[in-house]
């Protein structure tokens, strides 16, 4: 079953004996996508039921502006390869994937990233990165040192919500696939297949059913490449700083941002608490800066 298209301001033109609405639409007049509770819900329990191949070609069909977000983890990496092979054809359209370049990832990552482009020289990678930095360095020097450290919520902010945010106004993205599964654990444990998150981008998950072992097998047995640091115990990869290995018996992502609250890196995290941090912000530097002229008030008069 495919999307529900709702026009925004100006209704369709409808062919009277037919009563469908008509496919020569200007493009004025092109609906976004949208899902009512009770369709999303339905959809859910179908795609629940189908593997991981049936559920992307229903999204291939059914999605317009679909793209894939990655950061090249196994799971991303198995999805990359179905859909090679869904659109194996010459001609067939390619769905685009979208690498959140943080300046911060691992060397393996970026090895692998040249990697993937050879496997797949027919899909269009777009690397967004930290607005106005190219390398680490100008990162720190714009940022400061360490600011995953000193202000967390602020790392996510310019690395990773800013930089998606941007491509996906960019790009016109109206869905995303993810490589999020539920046997990853924490926030993840209780994944739909379909989410649509608090701004209307669409997300789908088209592993959520999958283990981790069954994501390796299909790695292993399809020869797609992936990040040398798996073979070091490493599970789920991010940033350097706050990735590490994981022991026997932990959850994939307990690597991440071990000993703190956190179990996402904020690109999946809803977009109004970014909002409402950077009013606090704003806020904050409004009231600090308000203090300096009173002082520098007082100053003077004294």
């Amino acid at each position: 079953m495919g999307a529900e298209f709702f026009g925004n301001d100006v209704m369709p033109t409808r062919d009277v004996e037919s009563g469908y609405a008509s496919g020569s639409s200007s493009d004025s007049a092109l609906p976004e996508v949208y899902f009512t509770k009770p369709h999303l819900k339905f959809l859910n329990q179908q795609l629940q039921k189908l593997g991981p191949e049936a559920i992307l070609q229903w999204c291939l069909i059914s999605l317009p502006n679909l793209f894939q977000t990655t950061a090249f983890g196994l799971t991303g990496l198995v999805t990359l390869d179905m859909l090679s092979k869904i659109n194996s054809a010459k001609d067939s359209p390619q769905v685009d994937v979208m690498f959140l370049d943080t300046l911060h990832h691992f060397q393996e990552t970026m090895d692998l990233v040249d990697k993937v482009k050879r496997r797949y020289p027919r899909v269009n990678l777009h690397i967004y990165k930290p607005q106005d930095v190219d390398t680490a360095a100008e990162f720190e020097a714009k940022h400061g040192e360490r600011l995953w450290e000193t202000t967390p919520d602020l790392y996510d902010w310019i690395a990773k919500v800013e930089p998606a945010q941007r491509a996906y106004a960019e790009l016109q993205v109206k869905a995303v696939l993810t490589g999020r599964r539920r046997s990853q654990g924490g926030k993840r444990g209780d994944l739909d297949i379909i989410e649509v998150d608090d701004a209307g981008l669409i997300k789908v998950n088209p592993l959520a059913n999958w283990s981790f072992k069954q994501v390796q097998e299909y790695i292993k047995e399809n020869s797609v490449p992936y990040n040398e640091l798996l073979d070091r115990g490493y599970k789920s990869i991010g940033d350097w700083h706050s990735t590490q290995p994981v022991k026997d018996g932990e959850d994939e992502r307990s690597g991440r941002w071990r000993g703190q609250a956190k179990t996402e890196c904020g690109i999946h995290n809803p977009r109004s608490k970014y909002a409402q941090y950077l009013r606090e912000q704003e806020l904050k530097r409004q009231d600090e800066a308000l203090i300096q002229v009173l002082q520098n008030r007082l100053t003077i008069e004294a």
